[in-house]
């Protein structure tokens, strides 16, 4: 088995102003530039100029939070892949519970925004989870490898093996609920399982798969020693500098 560096990607979701982002990440760069883990930040798209300027020399990649799949025309509001490529972004952030749920994300946009991002030269880290309903019903499984299957179609497999996927049971975002380890561990290992049908072995222990939900200081190095884990999507715990230099530290 290859292997997978640990990614902590911080997702900023609507925080933070430009001058307030270049500060922060200024003051993380030194904090963590000998953590041996891949470090992310997810910033606001008005802040990612200041971002990249801010980290010139740093290791410290820099994610944007979504994403159009069309190249340019009358979308007013939306950002391609052009202009991102052309900050130098590293990752998009596609699929996430929020944008589901508040502005009507699909299985089948993801699918259009993944191919998007790397035909731009940039890397997808593609969300997925269950409601609590479903894990209530028993459907986790079924409805999770649901979303990895269209959400991946069409994709090669080294394409596949470059992406992230986010594992973020809705149920445990910004409420304080986390999945046990053991829980998070089994749905990340089922979406491996399932890389693996669709492409093969290779392919399944080279994609990183992250936990994302409630992911803090205190849980995250166990989280990320859990052997399908590699890694956090971080929320609120990724805009305070102590916490999220501890969890960026949390693979070593």
């Amino acid at each position: 088995m290859s292997k997978r560096t640990i990614i902590a990607a911080g997702n900023w979701k609507m925080n933070k102003t430009p001058t307030e982002a270049a500060e922060f990440v200024t003051a993380l760069k030194e904090r963590v530039k000998d953590a041996n883990t891949e470090v992310v930040v997810g910033v606001p798209f008005v802040c990612i100029p200041a971002v990249k300027t801010a980290l010139t020399g740093s290791d410290i990649k820099v994610a944007a939070q979504n994403m159009h799949f069309e190249d340019s025309g009358a979308y007013t509001g939306e950002v391609s892949g052009a202009m991102l490529s052309d900050l130098g972004v590293d990752y998009v952030i596609i699929g996430h519970s929020e944008r589901r749920e508040y502005f009507g994300e699909t299985n089948e946009t993801v699918n259009k925004k993944a191919h998007a991002i790397f035909k731009y030269g940039m890397k997808p880290i593609i969300c997925c989870g269950e409601s609590l309903e479903q894990r209530e019903q028993g459907v986790t499984a079924e409805h999770v490898r649901y979303q990895i299957k269209i959400a991946l179609l069409g994709l090669t497999a080294d394409q596949v093996c470059q992406t992230v996927i986010a594992y973020e049971p809705i149920w445990a975002i910004g409420t304080g609920k986390t999945a046990t380890n053991e829980q998070a561990n089994e749905v990340c290992a089922i979406i491996r399982e399932a890389v693996k049908e669709l492409y093969n072995t290779s392919v399944a222990d080279q994609v990183r798969i992250q936990y994302g939900g409630s992911v803090n200081a205190k849980n995250a190095k166990e989280i990320f020693a859990m052997p399908d884990i590699d890694g956090g999507l971080v929320g609120g715990a990724s805009l305070k500098l102590d916490d999220f230099e501890i969890i960026a530290k949390s693979g070593n």
